[in-house]
């Protein structure tokens, strides 16, 4: 059950009507009596907004996605998921954007004390578990896309397997040297990828060499563009000897990819990432994400958590599919 002001003012060992005069800003509370009771509503999760919005409307028949990139192909997919279930229920969803240069924890709880949704969809915040701990005080539907918790419901990818597959195959061809075209190192998704790529390399007994792992210069979109892959591939055909083939973290990179090969007449083999929709028409070799059915189980756990908030927690483990077509097999 959410909290409510009876168990605040429980806590703080003080009448209903302090903590009532405490959020309506009356003077006749003492300061440090107002400083307790506020600092327990926020550890409770308790927001006085929220509670006048309860009172007006207990359900509101939407949900929140919240996401780091408002334009990346990659939720675009994941949205098609998500009003493909949507699209039979009678509930409305909201997107906002997080900036993750702000810290995602407070923006977070700031969305969800204001009670604006029935539940939440945390899609690719990728937020460590000691702050996913942090949000169960609020006691509110939330569901995780492209991210894992054991404590909320969760619909994740391997990506050290898909990480894995692609480097294997192009291993398997026969080439000796493949480069890994990355996004910001640091980002989960890219950290698990690398993870596959060393994996390959071990078990073909070739020395990971961190030169061969490149990014481009523009980091927009924690370097998910075009222009970090076209940057990115500029670079490893100016190393020598050049690498014999090229893992890419994502389709959209790829793109950028091709584009720099293009442009200096040269071709590497490349498998790619994701699978979106414009690499059957690039003839793009690449792993396949379900992007689609991601949103779409992802939505699905939420609202089975808004009607049943007893219900077991769903951990949903998507596995990588390697798609070839014509960029690897140069």
């Amino acid at each position: 059950m959410p909290t409510n002001i009876y168990d605040i003012a429980k806590k703080a060992g003080v009448s209903i009507a302090t903590v009532s005069r405490v959020f309506n800003c009356a003077n006749s509370v003492k300061e440090s009596t107002r400083e307790k009771v506020l600092t327990i509503a926020d550890e409770m999760g308790y927001h006085p907004q929220a509670y006048a919005q309860r009172l007006a409307s207990k359900k509101k028949n939407s949900i929140m996605m919240l996401v780091p990139v408002m334009s990346n192909y990659f939720f675009t997919e994941i949205l098609k998921g998500t009003q493909g279930i949507l699209s039979n229920e009678n509930i409305e969803l909201n997107i906002v954007n997080i900036n993750q240069d702000q810290g995602m924890l407070p923006q977070v709880e700031q969305i969800i004390k204001r009670r604006w949704a029935d539940g939440y969809l945390l899609a690719s915040l990728h937020m460590k578990e000691k702050e996913l701990e942090k949000l169960k005080r609020y006691k509110v539907p939330i569901s995780l896309l492209d991210d894992y918790s054991p404590n909320f419901d969760s619909v994740s990818f391997n990506n050290t397997e898909g990480g894995y597959l692609a480097v294997n195959y192009l291993l398997k061809k026969g080439y000796k040297t493949v480069a890994f075209i990355a996004g910001r190192t640091d980002s989960i998704p890219i950290v698990h990828r690398i993870d596959g790529y060393k994996k390959a390399l071990s078990e073909f007994e070739v020395d990971s060499n961190e030169n061969l792992i490149v990014t481009g210069g523009s980091m927009e979109r924690d370097g998910f563009t075009e222009k970090n892959g076209y940057e990115a591939m500029q670079k490893i055909l100016n190393m020598s000897p050049v690498p014999d083939a090229v893992f890419c973290s994502s389709d959209v990179k790829a793109v950028g990819a091709l584009k720099a090969m293009s442009d200096r007449k040269k071709q590497i083999p490349m498998i790619s990432y994701d699978n979106l929709s414009i690499s059957e028409y690039i003839g793009l070799s690449t792993i396949h994400q379900p992007m689609y059915d991601m949103g779409y189980n992802a939505t699905r756990n939420l609202i089975t958590r808004i009607h049943q908030p007893k219900s077991d927690i769903c951990n949903d483990i998507h596995s990588p599919e390697l798609i070839i077509r014509t960029s690897s097999e140069v």
